[in-house]
């Protein structure tokens, strides 16, 4: 039997890891973000300029997530694993299974993602820290739904910029993080309902804009927004924001928690309720 390739990307990043004694660590605690919901490093909802974790240049680090969403007619479970390779380059892979609670069924999709830090040091260059990514997703369950609602294809890639800044003692002598990020993408709901659609099949430029406010070293409460397409013609597609808490625990550890309006899914209104993730790093 074949491995999957989700798989063997997990066997060669743990490979590589177990092979290289340099280990993460010397970055600042925090200043790696968390995983997002499409497995890279950033915010909750949008990638954001860093690579995950706290490798330096001469380190290698992988980091685990695990994350459930829960709105009024829907839940979303993902588990990712990211690789960062000497503060240069960041590879993941996301797993997301949505469960549609009211309509009944089930949609699931692959993501393989990597990023490359362009230029700049979130901490001490003025203008921060600027990565390049991709995001190829590929659904494997719920195709048929996808194409049902009007997507012309149901794998498609997420092309980003991506730029984040820590201003030192922005506010009331705390640490402010800036992130935006600037994404082409042709997807419906991150992908998950497909790829372009009767409304629209081209690629368009989305808007994702992230705030961070550094309570201490160890929590860090912040706002994130992320403009979305809207391809398919028998449901509009809303932006979606959240309100977030992270804890970072220790350098290894941290959990996140966010409140979500995520609009209208589906034709279903007014998707609210909240997310909690899990991410370990080494």
């Amino acid at each position: 039997m074949r491995a999957k390739p989700s798989l063997m990307l997990l066997i060669g990043i743990c490979g590589l890891l177990m092979g290289n004694p340099v280990l993460a660590g010397s970055r600042l605690l925090g200043t790696g973000g968390v995983m997002q919901i499409e497995g890279a490093s950033g915010g909750g909802l949008s990638p954001w300029g860093v690579l995950a974790g706290t490798a330096s240049d001469n380190e290698v680090g992988v980091t685990l997530g695990a994350t459930r969403a829960d709105v009024d007619d829907y839940h979303l479970v993902v588990s990712g694993v990211a690789a960062n390779l000497y503060d240069r380059v960041e590879l993941s892979y996301a797993h997301q299974r949505l469960a549609l609670d009211t309509l009944g069924g089930h949609q699931a999709q692959d993501i393989y993602g990597a990023k490359l830090r362009l230029f700049g040091d979130v901490l001490y260059r003025p203008w921060g820290v600027w990565s390049l990514g991709i995001q190829h997703k590929q659904q494997v369950e719920g195709q048929a739904l996808a194409r049902v609602v009007g997507a012309r294809d149901t794998q498609g890639n997420d092309i980003y910029l991506a730029g984040s800044k820590l201003f030192f003692d922005a506010l009331a002598g705390r640490n402010l993080l800036v992130n935006t990020t600037l994404r082409s993408t042709r997807a419906n709901q991150g992908g998950l309902l497909g790829f372009g659609g009767d409304e629209g099949d081209h690629r368009e430029l989305m808007i994702e804009t992230s705030v961070g406010l550094f309570l201490n070293s160890d929590w860090v409460v912040g706002v994130e927004y992320r403009q979305k397409p809207d391809n398919l013609g028998f449901a509009g597609e809303d932006d979606w924001r959240d309100l977030y808490v992270a804890w970072l625990i220790n350098r290894h550890v941290s959990l996140t928690g966010a409140l979500l309006d995520l609009g209208s899914i589906a034709g279903l209104e007014q998707q609210r309720g909240g997310y909690l993730s899990l991410q370990l790093s080494l």
